[in-house]
């Protein structure tokens, strides 16, 4: 039986059910930060009509992946969405092999030490260690960076095969405007940086006091790929130490972890 053409997906996807795909919207409005939102943020976010966005978070609330107070007359995420990401993490081997080299290279950078994988125009972290002397960057597990202008996002783009990347680009051309002769330097200098050294580095272009390095780790396997990262003070982890210092050792994380992961395989 065919399916009703109101369900199918994006873009004309027979095989999407476009319920799911609008549910899923919903979820993803909520961003570190927004710990409730009512159904007209909701709407407004993801440009679907209010009664349509009324039905889905009754669905979802049912469900187990929202809650709503009665209190703020709003929703919040519940715990099934706390199930499904702490099983995506948990029964990941690369967080708990990277794990105390992670940690190690923190101390010795006095910086942070993050692992990410993409979402969407965004790189999600997955893992983070800082260390006591890090101050200005101050992300965890669950943040969120732009693709464009930070390091782990330029890497990603460097290490994606060309149509992969020439896609995302463009999303990126159409979303920044006026600033696009800027990002696209940046990403240029970085795929310069990449075959030359390896890694990509971004210093000050996300955020004017951040130095960062950024390198892939590509499966063995060919699932999606992970970006590891350093990232500190301006002011603490200059260029000359990122390029000649801190990269290296990176890379040098980058490779034990692969190994690791492929004498699991």
């Amino acid at each position: 039986m065919e399916k009703d053409k109101s369900e199918q997906g994006t873009a004309g996807d027979r095989q999407s059910v476009r319920a799911l795909e609008r549910g899923l919207e919903v979820l993803r409005c909520f961003k570190p930060g927004d710990r409730f939102l009512g159904n007209q943020e909701i709407a407004a976010r993801t440009g679907l009509p209010k009664p349509t966005i009324s039905r889905l978070t009754h669905t979802l609330t049912r469900l187990g992946y929202l809650s709503y107070s009665e209190k703020f007359a709003k929703y919040h995420l519940d715990s099934a969405v706390l199930a499904l990401g702490y099983s995506y993490l948990v029964n990941m081997d690369v967080r708990r092999i990277a794990r105390p080299l992670m940690q190690e290279l923190a101390e010795y950078a006095q910086a942070s030490v993050a692992l990410g994988v993409q979402d969407r125009l965004s790189m999600l972290y997955i893992e983070a260690y800082r260390s006591s002397a890090t101050v200005t960057l101050t992300l965890d597990v669950g943040s969120q960076i732009p693709i464009a202008t930070t390091s782990m996002g330029r890497a990603l783009l460097c290490a994606l095969p060309e149509a992969g990347r020439d896609s995302i680009l463009e999303q990126v051309r159409i979303r920044s405007g006026v600033d696009w002769p800027r990002i696209k330097a940046g990403f240029d200098q970085a795929l310069k940086d990449y075959a030359e050294k390896g890694f990509c580095l971004s210093l000050g272009d996300w955020k004017r006091d951040v130095h960062a390095v950024a390198a892939p780790l590509i499966p063995s396997d060919g699932s999606r790929i992970l970006i590891f990262s350093c990232a500190g003070a301006a002011f603490q982890l200059r260029r000359h130490m990122l390029e000649d210092d801190i990269g290296p050792r990176l890379l040098n994380l980058i490779t034990n972890v692969k190994d690791a992961l492929d004498r699991l395989s």
